[in-house]
């Protein structure tokens, strides 16, 4: 069945029907579809412009078509055109003109424009409900490591003393922004109701837009029918926060990349979430950390396709936004696949706290708390960077650490140090010492993951 047969006088080409359909990924939309379908019954029942007893056969059959799906017993037609085309066709099967009455006052393009919000709807609530799952798992991985020392880096070189708790937490706060923007999203995207648009031009009939945008959860209609059907940036905007978060995702799996190879050993990942070699017996690889960094590049994929299609079409519809969907589905699947084995990975991850405090103690990371302890003494910054950077120089060359080198070398720099150094350059009391907002103090740490825990409960 086509929606659109009067004006031709000829079947479509088979090989044409098949460019031209979409019934293989916008199937998904079916819930929503018969969703909005009888909400649009209802409201024109409401304004008289259907009989009550076409509305009672439509809603019937809808929520008959729906319940057959969902149990297996109706099976999805793949020739059809497009989910909207075979639910329309398999309804007025079932009741004959009544269905036929179903698309008065509404045009395919209001249809799909509100059954893709909807879907978007759902499959939002969906990831922030993983990345809150996420979250409550680096807050309590990073209360357990609080005070397990390790070294900061900055190029990849070691930088400052931290604790791995608040190297945590800072993917904490990433993901936390990234919840922000999904919720932002979807509140604009179901803030006008493109359902009544039409195809462009609205309609003649006495429909109640407002109706329709609260029954199916929008603040209210749009306001401009051209836009209605025209508009796809929430698609790109959904699409845009989900790339954010994989390149959170993907940041976070290089990192755990290089804390489970030999040259780190600063975490092993469970059995569960790596996998072998088919040659090396001794291989244990971080594969679901390597998908995730590799998977992130199909989501920015997503979102180009999504502008690029966009970027070039007049108002209103065009076929082209029939793309839309693949792009955005694909996205949404895949950060949702990615969070699905990234979450518990991290839960299970065994963290080797004795490694991190031993890199931490090489690399003279507490050189700017030795410069810092001149500065207390009274020696301008500039003065004790110097200096401290001339000490390190000689650890160096004497193969030492700051906390090994003799007093005496270090007065024979600078006569202001003395025994009260090495308390101020162990590790611990560096970062135990850095209690400003936002510091890696343990205290700090366990403070903001509990604030957080507390906002997500």
């Amino acid at each position: 069945m086509k929606l659109w047969t009067g004006r031709f006088s000829k079947e479509i080409d088979k090989k044409t029907n098949d460019f031209n359909s979409s019934i293989s990924f916008d199937q998904r939309m079916y819930k929503e579809d018969i969703t909005g379908s009888m909400v649009h019954a209802t409201m024109l029942a409401a304004q008289g412009i259907i009989s009550k007893k076409d509305e009672e056969q439509i809603l019937k059959g809808l929520k008959g078509i729906l319940e057959e799906i969902e149990n297996g017993k109706l099976v999805i037609d793949p020739e059809a055109e497009d989910i909207h085309t075979f639910i329309e066709g398999e309804l007025t099967k079932r009741i004959g003109d009544a269905g036929k009455r179903l698309h008065t006052s509404r045009s395919r393009n209001d249809q799909v424009a509100l059954d893709l919000r909807l879907t978007l709807a759902h499959e939002v609530n969906a990831v922030v409900t993983q990345l809150e799952e996420l979250l409550v798992v680096l807050c309590k991985q990073a209360k357990k490591y609080s005070d397990v020392v390790m070294p900061g880096y900055t190029h990849l070189q070691r930088a400052q003393p931290i604790v791995f708790g608040h190297h945590l937490l800072a993917y904490a706060e990433m993901f936390l922004r990234d919840l922000s923007r999904l919720k932002d999203a979807k509140s604009r995207m179901m803030n006008a109701c493109p359902l009544g648009s039409g195809a462009l031009a609205g309609t003649t009939y006495d429909i109640d837009r407002n109706m329709t945008a609260k029954t199916l959860g929008f603040d209210g209609p749009s306001q401009n029918s051209i836009d209605g059907v025209s508009d796809r940036d929430f698609c790109i905007e959904i699409s845009s926060a989900l790339s954010i978060i994989m390149v959170h995702l993907s940041r976070f799996s290089e990192e755990i990349i290089l804390w489970c190879s030999y040259e780190f050993q600063f975490i092993e990942l469970d059995d569960a979430f790596s996998t072998g070699s088919s040659i090396m017996p001794q291989k244990k690889n971080p594969d679901i950390a390597e998908l995730v960094r590799g998977k992130s590049g199909r989501v920015f994929g997503d979102l180009m396709t999504l502008l690029t299609v966009m970027k070039g079409i007049p108002l209103a519809y065009n076929k082209d936004m029939q793309e839309d969907k693949e792009a955005i589905f694909d996205a949404v699947d895949t950060a949702k696949m990615c969070l699905t084995a990234f979450t518990p990975m991290l839960d299970t991850m065994k963290v080797k706290t004795e490694n991190m405090r031993k890199a931490a103690a090489g690399g003279f990371i507490n050189a700017t708390d030795c410069a810092d302890f001149l500065v207390n003494k009274g020696l301008p910054f500039r003065d004790a960077y110097k200096v401290t950077g001339e000490l390190v120089a000689l650890c160096i060359e004497k193969n030492l650490t700051l906390e090994t080198l003799p007093l005496e070398e270090y007065k024979a720099v600078c006569d202001l140090f003395d025994e009260d150094l090495y308390t101020a350059i162990n590790l611990e009391k560096c970062v135990n010492d850095r209690t400003c907002i936002g510091g890696p103090a343990p205290q700090n740490v366990i403070n903001r993951a509990t604030e957080i825990e507390n906002d997500l409960s």
